[in-house]
């Protein structure tokens, strides 16, 4: 039987996190008024010439670090022609023989992809339809201009999970180091993809297929999962594969022809005239290498060995470089790592995503987080009170310890006093009682939360469950 193997490569466009454009002074903020943020540089008009965006550079150069490129000394801007409506010069300036990074990798399951290059260029405008009368279209050139980098796997990706993986590790890589938010989204990060499959003693590789308008890790993983099975399908058949652009229909979950595919000769790239080669110094990147710091791969693995967290929560906790600064400010207040992780975890992560906060806004600085934990371990207050007082934190910004002497929510730890809010529990709910007794081990549930509810969360509610077992058998 016939072995095919399956060969990806991946275009990755991210938005680079600068408040003005590659080329001209005009803001990047997303969500205004289109052809609000426009400019004669932008908008291609005739006499007007581009200057370079040094943030950008530097963005460029830190992820061509982050991804162990060799940065080059000196780059230049090429003109990348082609005409397309979002196009207002009929050429992109972008980087062709000369990119900022090149030769680098990116570590997976144990496993180095090859980067091929990181370059720089400006995005395009955008197209908007009028999808209800299909009547027109119209182009916002808000989003012409603005600074984007483009990484180049080598196709040493051997399937569709290992490349939803890559993406999944490159995201967090270049959010972590401050490059680009990566919001997909609001399409600050994109990916094509180029697919081949070919019989797997065969040296030459397959005729390869770009696929376009994926716009979430999953549609990358289900459109070449698609593509290998109908390229596959095609060779088992001996029917030819043509080179070309497909679409993924995210609907019908299918890839659609859009072109034949360009070869790099096609877009006529030459050297950017109206703009200088740029060399960058060993001092620059030197400096550039001690702001980025600690790596997140790296860091995820310190905090599993200094900090004995499991795989996952030191993944997540590493996710953004906001969040693992917060742990260990954290736990530099209270040494208990595996108990603040969890607290950052399952509260204060779902406060940030519940109120769209980041955590550098947040007003529960570490050490008043660090208090609230101490106090639940130390049975000062209860699990059920530690979770309200870092909502009351998070929005009045008041000390935990004030917020829990003001409301009088210390733990009741006498356990006369706890039985006698349960005698009473008891006493009012008869019915439940009976339940109990009857088989109906539900009841139980119920009177532990009217005891929660009489004491004002104020008692521990596995302390109350055993208390109430054993009056009840």
């Amino acid at each position: 039987m016939k072995e095919f193997q399956t060969i990806i490569g991946l275009e990755v466009h991210v938005e680079l996190l600068t408040n003005s454009k590659m080329f001209c002074c005009c803001s990047t903020e997303f969500g205004k008024q289109p052809n609000t943020q426009v400019c004669p540089v932008c908008l291609g008009l005739p006499g007007t010439l581009p200057v370079a965006n040094e943030k950008a550079i530097e963005l460029g150069i830190c992820a061509s670090i982050a991804l162990n490129c060799q940065v080059n000394e000196e780059c230049i801007f090429v003109r990348k022609s082609y005409f397309y409506p979002d196009l207002p010069k009929n050429f992109q300036i972008s980087q062709y023989m000369d990119p900022i990074g090149i030769n680098g990798y990116l570590c997976i399951n144990n496993r180095n992809i090859g980067i091929h290059r990181v370059h720089m260029e400006e995005d395009t405008g955008k197209l908007v339809h009028n999808e209800q009368s299909g009547t027109w279209s119209g182009i916002d050139f808000n989003r012409s201009g603005i600074p984007l980098m483009e990484i180049v796997t080598e196709p040493d990706i051997t399937s569709p999970d290992e490349a939803e993986r890559f993406l999944q590790e490159l995201k967090k890589l270049i959010s972590y180091t401050g490059v680009s938010d990566c919001n997909m989204e609001e399409g600050s990060l994109r990916c094509d993809a180029n697919i081949s499959v070919k019989l797997k003693e065969d040296v030459k590789l397959g005729t390869k297929v770009e696929v376009k308008n994926m716009n979430s890790f999953r549609s990358v993983r289900r459109a070449l999962a698609y593509e290998q099975e109908r390229i596959t399908d095609l060779l088992k058949n001996e029917k030819p594969i043509i080179q070309e652009t497909r679409l993924w229909n995210e609907t019908l979950q299918i890839t659609e022809p859009m072109r034949t595919k360009e070869e790099a000769h096609d877009y006529r790239y030459f050297p950017e005239p109206d703009l200088l080669p740029f060399r960058i110094d060993i001092n620059t990147i030197n400096r550039i290498k001690s702001e980025i710091g600690e790596l997140p791969q790296l860091r995820e693995k310190r905090f599993q060995n200094q900090y004995n967290l499991s795989e996952y929560d030191s993944s997540i906790l590493t996710s953004k470089k906001a969040i693992a600064d917060y742990f260990e400010q954290t736990i530099k207040h209270y040494a208990k790592p595996k108990q603040v992780a969890n607290w950052i975890q399952t509260e204060i992560l779902a406060l940030l995503k519940e109120t769209r906060c980041t955590i550098d806004k947040c007003k529960i600085d570490p050490r008043a987080l660090a208090k609230i934990v101490e106090m639940v371990d130390n049975n000062i207050i209860n699990a059920t009170v530690g979770k309200q007082i870092i909502r009351d934190v998070f929005i009045t910004g008041k000390e935990p310890e004030a917020l829990v002497k003001e409301r009088n929510l210390t733990q009741i730890s006498d356990t006369k006093e706890i039985e006698e809010i349960i005698e009473k529990v008891l006493a009012d709910n008869a019915q439940a009682v009976n339940d109990y007794k009857s088989g109906r081990t539900q009841a139980l549930g119920f009177l532990v939360g009217q005891v929660m509810r009489k004491s004002r969360a104020k008692v521990n509610p596995s302390i109350v469950k055993e208390i109430l077992q054993k009056k009840l058998n």
